[in-house]
């Protein structure tokens, strides 16, 4: 039986009828429910607490409920009672909505006692938010009749009110942020981190507080504007010298952290000492209270960040100065960074711990051979070479002065060179050839070769004329088959590396001989052609004796500067013609500027002719990013200690930039044209070597 009634309910439910029925019912259903919350609502708006209505609530209700009677009376048409009942309710919401601009004007939450006052005054009459006034009473008063008056206060007061919100949600945002700090790798303090959220939201605040202050209704909350204002500036100072101060104390903290520093900067280091102090406790301070707020109310918290910023300015001054003069003692330290240079400096009881940094001031030195009294006897290039030196030395004499003993080092580098040079030219003739091409450092072997090259084939060129090029071709053929049987054989790393390079230099010297010059009918050393080759020279009489190096009118003096045992380059027709310019250029005291697209080897042919005259180039990449003072430094190392500087990707530098560089690269040029030991240059007195020289690259 009950499951026969639940049928029958559930085929009652899905009736087509009922169906019909629900929907017919529901406009009705819809206008009686809208008629009795109106009917209910009334009442209480009209006779209850007027501070209890919500005006926004009531405004949008009123429209929502006007809305349905329009659209039910035309559902309604041609049916008497419930159009009459439409129309009923619409002239009651259009009575009532006459109301909703003095509820809106007088529930305005923006409303303070000055526009109660306000209005009181200009209606001459006593208002006050009360409890127990109602919206009646309100219409007793005939306040409908003066809504215009009311709105215009109220309006005023709704501008007011949202600029008092936008104040104090600033203010509420502010309370939450704190302060992020990270402690130290020395675990000693602390350091300020991702201030960036920060930045920004000041940056955000003091620019809309900014706007509020120009309001012509910020007039009640000017004092409390301009007290906001007044903090928020006030942090965002603190904050940009926070930062400044924290990035020169980061730099320079482990600087002086170091006792050999100071030591040498006494002055400097008390002021750094002071600063470090100020520093720790007032992190200690910011780690103990983080809020932003709070402890921005620090007393004298930017005088303190400015004061240590003053002295950490000086103590700058004070390591460049510093630094300036290690340079000028030891040129080579100019194409040092700062932060390379002070760990050389810092580095003054154990002179073998320089030795890492060796490579950022020669060519080629990779380590020193220290006896264990620290005498230094000999030198050692990447490749594990070995230069005896013809001058022992103790850094230790140097009293902790490493730029002195550096200035020894190259030096006795030099002299050693020299001498070696010389004793293997010597060698040459008296020790057969493929004994003599082991027993000598690889950079010396290339420089002797290419020297009994030179003589050998003008003493061919003066005896036999052409033909004399063309035996000759026949013996340095034989050479190379010698020294190819030899590199087959059991050879070390070095000795590999240095015939390797040696047989790309002899290969092309005998090109040259059997096909350029032979073909050309040379029959003399005074013809161009052989002119216009790289030829060695010695200065056989002469004391010390010297090396130099030619081609076409072009006499440059041999570097000396040591460089290890590498590889060179193979030499083309198109390489020998860039010597020829870059040669032409050094010997008017003039720089070189190879074009070319990427890769095809500007930059390389410049460092392969610097080996050529065994001098230090210093190649730089240049970027957008660089500044005449940085490009200043690098012209001072290479001015006073005569080394090639190679800007590669020159084009990158901005114009504005390049007008200084220019200027920069003349006064050298013209130092080194009237014969100058010594030149002003960007207001420091330098000294000047003849054998410096620029070079550019470009795409």
């Amino acid at each position: 039986m009950l499951r026969s009634l639940v049928g029958s309910e559930m085929c009652i439910r899905d009736s087509p009828q009922i169906e019909e029925l629900r929907v017919t019912f529901a406009p009705f259903a819809k206008l009686w429910r809208t008629a009795g919350m109106f009917n209910e609502q009334q009442p209480q708006w009209m006779d209850g607490s007027f501070q209890d209505i919500d005006p926004e609530k009531l405004e949008n209700e009123i429209g929502d409920w006007t809305i349905q009677m329009n659209k039910m009376k035309k559902q309604f048409k041609g049916l008497e009672a419930p159009t009459n009942v439409c129309l009923t309710m619409q002239a009651k919401l259009q009575e009532f909505n006459q109301y909703v601009p003095l509820i809106v004007a007088l529930r305005n939450p923006g409303l303070r006692e000055r526009h109660w006052m306000q209005m009181s005054a200009r209606l001459d009459t006593t208002l006050q938010p009360d409890p127990m006034h109602s919206l009646r009473k309100f219409l007793d008063m005939e306040l409908d009749t003066k809504v215009d008056v009311l709105a215009e206060v109220s309006e005023t007061a709704t501008k007011e009110y949202s600029l008092e919100r936008a104040l104090e949600s600033q203010i509420a945002e502010w309370k939450v942020m704190v302060y992020n700090l990270l402690p130290t790798k020395e675990g000693d303090t602390f350091i300020l981190s991702g201030v960036d959220e920060l930045q920004q939201l000041l940056d955000d605040h003091i620019m809309k507080t900014q706007t509020m202050k120009g309001s012509p209704y910020i007039k009640p909350l000017e004092v409390r504007c301009l007290d906001w204002e007044k903090k928020i500036v006030l942090m965002q100072d603190i904050l940009d010298a926070w930062l400044k101060c924290q990035a020169s104390w980061m730099y320079l903290s482990p600087i002086f952290g170091s006792e050999d520093i100071m030591r040498q900067m006494p002055k400097e280091g008390k002021l750094f000492r002071e600063v470090d102090n100020v520093w720790k406790s007032t992190m200690d301070l910011c780690h103990k209270n983080s809020s932003c707020l709070q402890f921005t109310s620090t007393e004298n918290l930017l005088d303190s960040f400015q004061s240590a910023n003053r002295k950490l300015e000086d103590v700058q001054a004070g390591l460049n100065a510093y630094l300036e003069t290690k340079r000028l003692f030891f040129p080579r330290f100019f194409f040092l960074a700062n932060e390379e240079l002070l760990e050389i400096l810092s580095e003054t009881k154990d002179p073998t711990r320089v030795q890492p940094h060796l490579r950022k001031c020669f060519e080629a030195i990779d380590k020193l051979d220290f006896a264990p009294n620290l005498e230094v006897s000999g030198m050692f290039s990447a490749e594990k070479e070995r230069v005896n030196f013809i001058e022992k030395y103790n850094p230790q004499d140097a009293k902790g002065n490493v730029e002195v003993w550096l200035v020894k080092t190259e030096e006795v580098m030099v002299a050693s060179l020299k001498q070696v040079l010389w004793d293997s030219v010597v060698a040459h003739t008296e020790t057969p050839r493929t004994q003599w091409v082991l027993d000598w450092p690889g950079q010396i072997i290339l420089c002797v070769d290419q020297l009994y090259w030179t003589r050998n084939t003008e003493m061919w060129l003066k005896d036999k004329g052409t033909e004399g090029l063309k035996i000759y071709a026949d013996v340095l053929t034989e050479e190379l088959r010698e020294i190819v049987l030899l590199v087959r054989g059991n050879l070390s790393k070095n000795n590999r590396t240095t015939l390797g390079a040696m047989v790309t230099l002899d290969v092309h010297g005998r090109d040259v001989l059997a096909g350029e010059l032979y073909k050309e009918g040379v029959s003399n050393p005074n013809d161009f052609s052989w002119l216009a080759q790289l030829r060695y020279y010695t200065d056989d009489e002469g004391e010390p004796r010297l090396m130099n190096v030619k081609m076409v009118n072009a006499n440059l003096p041999y570097g000396y500067e040591y460089l290890g045992n590498s590889f060179r380059l193979v030499v083309t027709p198109l390489t020998d013609r860039c010597y020829r310019t870059l040669m032409g250029a050094l010997m008017l005291n003039l720089g070189g500027a190879p074009e070319g697209p990427a890769g095809t080897g500007k930059t390389e042919t410049t460092k392969d002719l610097a080996k050529a005259l065994s001098k230090q180039c210093v190649v730089f990449n240049c970027s957008d990013g660089l500044d005449y003072l940085a490009m200043a430094k690098f012209f001072k190392g290479a001015a006073a200690s005569g080394a090639w500087a190679c800007f590669d990707e020159f084009n990158r530098i901005n114009l504005e930039v390049l007008s200084v560089v220019a200027e920069q690269i003349s006064t050298i040029q013209q130092a080194i044209i009237e014969g100058k030991t010594e030149f002003m240059f960007e207001g420091t007195l330098l000294r000047c070597k003849d054998s410096a020289a620029v070079f550019i690259t470009m795409n």
